[in-house]
């Protein structure tokens, strides 16, 4: 796909998850505006995936496996791992409303998908599992995504086969010991097959990462333990594809993606610092919301 078909998909991306989240008074809008052009990206452009004959109708949520019975998983939405195909991970799950989103505009998910989200017997979590729409494992607390993901990398070199593992983080939750545990494993077992992309938008659920827990210099600190890191503007669609489309190395990579959680969006910024997730307190902050959508519209 050509930049703007890109970019028109990361502006779909924000205006459903905008008008979800105002249809629910709430969401992990900030999420959207910060990622849409990594997913977009990712998507429509790095992603080597199975192609689907139409888009995937959302499964309900009959339950645990068992003997018998298949696995529910949303890897499905991926092409369903094929050996020269990728695996994507998303590590923050609280991101699944962004990724059920991205799905649709791409043509992977039918969008009266939708109407299951946060629903019991769904599958369309709020909080995204592994039988979720485009989710593969369940990450389970923040910063154990990688550790998954790694895992799933090295048994894929290990086997021969031609697919990588990409991963989408959050800033927020490579502040976990987990994490630079997984990268320094990745790193020392020379796991080149596992490209991740982190999404550097400066804030987590308790406010500024600078002040919660900096982890300035990210990029030195990364490569201190073995990585190999590249650091850009997130919003750049060339640049997200071009890094993309780099060979692996014997080591991990990392794509440190600086990105703006009001992106597309500026009447968000008056929310700072506190981005993680927009719950309508006041009526006033919703009617600002609705007349900037409105504006915007489909």
């Amino acid at each position: 796909m050509n930049k703007p078909k890109i970019q028109a998909i990361a502006d779909g991306i924000r205006r459903r998850v905008l008008a979800h989240t105002l249809a629910h008074n709430g969401g992990y809008l900030s999420q959207a505006c910060s990622s849409a052009e990594i997913f977009a990206v990712l998507y429509g452009r790095v992603l080597k995936l199975a192609p689907l004959d139409k888009p995937l109708l959302p499964e309900p949520f009959y339950g645990t496996p068992k003997r018998g019975q298949p696995a529910l998983t949303g890897a499905a939405y991926n092409g369903g791992g094929l050996p020269n195909c990728d695996n994507f991970i998303l590590s923050p799950a609280q991101y699944a409303l962004v990724l059920y989103a991205a799905l649709i505009e791409t043509g992977r998910m039918d969008e009266e998908g939708m109407k299951m989200y946060n629903r019991d017997g769904g599958s369309v979590e709020m909080i995204g599992a592994e039988h979720s729409p485009g989710m593969e494992v369940t990450t389970g607390s923040l910063g154990q995504g990688i550790s998954q993901a790694a895992g799933i990398a090295f048994a894929r070199k290990t086997k021969g086969e031609t697919g990588r593992v990409v991963m989408l983080m959050s800033d927020g939750e490579c502040q976990s010991g987990e994490f630079w545990e997984a990268v320094q494993a990745a790193a020392y077992h020379k796991i080149g097959n596992l490209l991740i992309y982190v999404d550097v938008n400066g804030f987590q659920c308790d406010g500024k990462m600078t002040t919660v827990m900096n982890l300035e210099p990210f990029g030195k600190r990364l490569e201190a333990f073995g990585a190999r890191v590249f650091r850009i503007d997130g919003h750049d669609i060339g640049t997200l594809a071009k890094i993309g489309s780099k060979p692996g190395r014997n080591k991990p990579t990392f794509v440190l993606c600086d990105t703006d959680p009001c992106r597309g969006i500026p009447v968000l910024k008056k929310r700072y610092p506190k981005f993680h997730y927009v719950r309508f307190l006041k009526s006033e902050e919703k009617k600002e919301l609705q007349a900037f959508y409105d504006r915007w519209g489909f």
